[in-house]
């Protein structure tokens, strides 16, 4: 996220609102790895006394593309875009994996 508020100035880790946007997004990550799923910006944790998940931009939770079983509901988790079959799954954000920004 990080990276890509300095290096986009402002730019933020991509938020997915559509299956089409999802698939987009699952394509262009393809022609770049065909291995390691990259983040995108969504992050699921405890607030408030329950578990949700959102968007680090801030936008709207209005579309969710989750593998069976996710997310994890154990710690704060961030969210990879699988490269093969487009689900999102929750990872230990302290991986180092390809990352999507958008600006």
């Amino acid at each position: 996220q990080r990276y890509c508020q300095e290096v986009y100035r402002g730019g933020q880790l991509a938020s997915v609102h559509s299956s089409s946007r999802n698939q987009e997004l699952q394509k262009l990550a393809r022609t770049y790895n065909l291995f390691l799923s990259p983040w995108i910006g969504a992050v699921t944790s405890r607030r408030g006394g329950k578990w949700e998940s959102y968007w680090e931009d801030s936008s709207p939770w209005n579309y969710a593309n989750w593998a069976p079983t996710q997310p994890l509901h154990v710690v704060t988790t961030c969210t990879t875009l699988s490269v093969r079959d487009g689900l999102w799954r929750s990872r230990f954000c302290i991986q180092l994996r390809p990352f999507i920004c958008q600006y």
